[in-house]
Protein backbone atom coordinates (compact mmCIF):
# COMPACT_ATOMS: atom_id res chain seq x y z
CA UNK A 1 0.00 0.00 0.00
CA UNK A 2 1.60 3.80 -0.82
CA UNK A 3 2.16 5.84 1.56
CA UNK A 4 -0.19 8.50 0.70
CA UNK A 5 -3.22 6.00 0.65
CA UNK A 6 -2.24 5.24 4.29
CA UNK A 7 -2.26 8.66 5.05
CA UNK A 8 -5.96 9.58 3.27
CA UNK A 9 -7.54 6.23 5.42
CA UNK A 10 -5.94 7.68 8.68
CA UNK A 11 -6.76 10.84 7.79
CA UNK A 12 -10.28 9.55 7.12
CA UNK A 13 -10.04 7.94 10.90
CA UNK A 14 -9.20 10.89 12.81
CA UNK A 15 -12.12 12.58 13.48
CA UNK A 16 -14.77 11.50 16.42
CA UNK A 17 -17.72 10.48 14.00
CA UNK A 18 -16.11 8.83 11.54
CA UNK A 19 -13.93 6.74 13.85
CA UNK A 20 -17.17 5.35 15.62
CA UNK A 21 -19.10 4.81 11.68
CA UNK A 22 -15.77 2.48 10.98
CA UNK A 23 -15.75 0.81 14.14
CA UNK A 24 -20.00 0.22 14.02
CA UNK A 25 -19.36 -1.20 10.64
CA UNK A 26 -16.11 -3.12 11.62
CA UNK A 27 -18.58 -4.76 14.28
CA UNK A 28 -21.21 -4.70 11.77
CA UNK A 29 -19.56 -7.25 9.49
CA UNK A 30 -19.34 -7.91 5.52
CA UNK A 31 -23.01 -7.38 5.17
CA UNK A 32 -22.79 -3.70 5.96
CA UNK A 33 -25.80 -1.46 6.94
CA UNK A 34 -28.37 1.81 5.86
CA UNK A 35 -26.85 5.16 6.63
CA UNK A 36 -30.64 5.42 8.76
CA UNK A 37 -29.84 2.58 10.55
CA UNK A 38 -25.80 4.08 11.28
CA UNK A 39 -27.84 7.71 11.67
CA UNK A 40 -29.88 5.99 14.82
CA UNK A 41 -27.16 3.58 16.35
CA UNK A 42 -24.27 6.58 16.43
CA UNK A 43 -27.18 9.27 17.07
CA UNK A 44 -25.39 11.76 13.98
CA UNK A 45 -27.78 13.70 12.29
CA UNK A 46 -28.99 12.46 7.90
CA UNK A 47 -26.32 15.19 6.47
CA UNK A 48 -23.49 15.50 8.71
CA UNK A 49 -23.23 11.51 8.40
CA UNK A 50 -23.60 11.54 4.70
CA UNK A 51 -20.10 13.96 4.74
CA UNK A 52 -17.93 11.56 7.07
CA UNK A 53 -19.38 8.80 4.77
CA UNK A 54 -18.52 10.41 1.66
CA UNK A 55 -14.55 11.32 3.38
CA UNK A 56 -14.23 7.53 4.45
CA UNK A 57 -15.66 6.26 1.43
CA UNK A 58 -13.22 8.84 -0.53
CA UNK A 59 -10.28 7.27 1.44
CA UNK A 60 -11.49 3.64 0.49
CA UNK A 61 -12.41 2.94 4.03
CA UNK A 62 -15.78 1.96 3.30
CA UNK A 63 -17.80 0.37 0.02
CA UNK A 64 -21.31 1.80 -0.76
CA UNK A 65 -23.88 -0.36 -2.35
CA UNK A 66 -27.14 0.06 -3.62
CA UNK A 67 -30.36 -2.53 -2.05
CA UNK A 68 -33.16 -1.19 -3.56
CA UNK A 69 -33.73 2.68 -2.12
CA UNK A 70 -31.01 2.50 0.77
CA UNK A 71 -27.51 2.38 0.53
CA UNK A 72 -25.76 0.23 2.11
CA UNK A 73 -21.94 0.59 3.82
CA UNK A 74 -19.97 -1.73 4.64
CA UNK A 75 -16.10 -1.35 5.94
CA UNK A 76 -13.54 -2.43 2.96
CA UNK A 77 -11.98 -5.08 4.76
CA UNK A 78 -9.25 -5.30 2.31
CA UNK A 79 -7.90 -1.44 2.60
CA UNK A 80 -8.76 -2.19 6.52
CA UNK A 81 -5.83 -4.56 6.49
CA UNK A 82 -3.59 -3.39 4.22
CA UNK A 83 -3.86 -0.45 6.73
CA UNK A 84 -2.87 -2.42 9.19
CA UNK A 85 -0.12 -4.50 7.37
CA UNK A 86 1.24 -1.49 6.09
CA UNK A 87 1.59 -0.27 10.25
CA UNK A 88 3.51 -3.45 11.36
CA UNK A 89 5.13 -4.71 8.81
CA UNK A 90 8.36 -4.30 9.95
CA UNK A 91 7.15 -4.85 13.75
CA UNK A 92 9.51 -6.24 16.13
CA UNK A 93 13.03 -5.60 14.35
CA UNK A 94 11.87 -8.41 11.87
CA UNK A 95 12.01 -10.90 15.03
CA UNK A 96 8.65 -13.21 15.45
CA UNK A 97 5.91 -11.21 17.53
CA UNK A 98 2.16 -12.16 17.89
CA UNK A 99 0.76 -8.23 18.26
CA UNK A 100 -3.15 -7.66 18.68
CA UNK A 101 -2.85 -6.08 15.01
CA UNK A 102 -2.23 -9.88 13.87
CA UNK A 103 -5.99 -10.53 13.61
CA UNK A 104 -7.01 -10.38 9.95
CA UNK A 105 -11.37 -10.16 9.31
CA UNK A 106 -11.81 -12.81 7.03
CA UNK A 107 -14.72 -11.69 4.24
CA UNK A 108 -16.07 -13.57 1.58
Amino acid sequence: METKNVISALAALAQESRLGVFRLLVQIGPEGLAASKIAEQLSIPPSSLSFHLKELTHAGLVIPKQDGRFIIYAVNFQTMNEVMGFLTESCCSGKPCTPLASLVCETS
